[in-house]
């Protein structure tokens, strides 16, 4: 990597040290009520609205995160009247995921205020650049699922 290469990878790196940081802190501003869990655990209502029931094992899968984490945040959506667990017709000994229609409402809710929070934040970019960053961002996130994936080290600590 040229010199030029290198020093733009480390800006980058301390763009998206940044960028992580602000996240956490514009969590609050999405204002979407108390919905009566964390917010991680609100996070797991997009998968199951997208992709339907899920096992836990396959939502954690799909957070990259661990089971009993998972397992943990599925409890407070349940609780909150978010989430109901039900049989799994593929096995009945286990149970999957399914999103309430108060879920599906919290969920719709926290897409919107992303949405807005999104866009007044990029009220002052031209479209073309907004397209070409969403473009850029999507091609980064690939590359970097594809680099896990072929990463012993990290397919080893997920299946352990």
């Amino acid at each position: 990597m040229q010199q030029n290469g290198e020093e733009a990878v480390s800006r980058l790196a301390d763009e998206l040290q940044r960028f992580f940081r602000l996240g956490a802190r514009a969590k609050s501003m999405l204002n979407a009520g108390d919905l009566g869990a964390e917010f991680s655990a609100l996070m797991l209502l997009f998968p199951l609205c997208q992709m339907g029931p899920l096992r836990v094992t396959d939502l954690a899968e799909v957070k990259g995160a661990d089971p009993s984490t998972i397992s943990r945040q599925a409890a407070q959506l349940v609780k909150a009247g978010l989430a109901r667990r039900e049989a799994d017709p593929a096995d009945g000994r286990a149970s999957r995921l399914t999103v309430t229609d108060a879920g599906l409402t919290a969920c719709q809710r926290l897409q919107e205020a992303r949405l807005v929070l999104i866009s007044e934040t990029l009220s002052d970019w031209p479209a073309e650049r907004v397209g070409a960053f969403a473009g850029l961002f999507e091609e980064f996130n690939s590359s970097v699922e594809a680099r896990l994936r072929s990463d012993p080290a990290v397919s080893a600590r997920e299946s352990a």
